[in-house]
């Protein structure tokens, strides 16, 4: 299993960044895919998940992205999208995108059976 994630920078608040998640080595349509992040002093959060096929195209959102962040899939090229809007400084952390064990969207940081390399986003004036 290999996920890399792409596409953070330096955003200014009230901008906006589409994260990607590129995956391979295992049947991607088949598991839910999220986006967890850290920011400097803190603990992983779990941000937002989609789930696979057998999902029924089941969400989650955590509550400090929720209606500002949404995910997506394409399956057929085997990635995970992340696009945040309305950016804050709180934004800023290490975001990485992972596979969960399941085919439906999940919520704790202990469902995740595979993660992905890091990309950086700074939301900073």
């Amino acid at each position: 299993v290999q996920l890399q994630a792409s596409g953070g920078g330096l955003v200014q608040p009230g901008g906006s960044l589409r994260l990607s998640c590129a995956a391979s080595g295992f049947n991607f349509a088949d598991f839910s895919i999220g986006w967890i992040r850290q920011a400097p002093g803190k603990e992983r959060e779990a941000i937002a998940c989609l789930g696979g096929i057998a999902g029924g195209g089941s969400t989650y959102y955590a509550d400090s992205v929720k209606g500002r962040f949404t995910i997506s899939r394409d399956n057929a090229k085997n990635t995970a999208y992340l696009q945040m809007n309305s950016l804050k400084p709180e934004d800023t952390a290490v975001y990485y995108c992972a596979k969960s064990y399941f085919g439906i969207a999940v919520e704790s940081l202990k469902l995740y059976e595979s993660w992905g390399q890091e990309t950086q986003v700074t939301v900073s004036s």
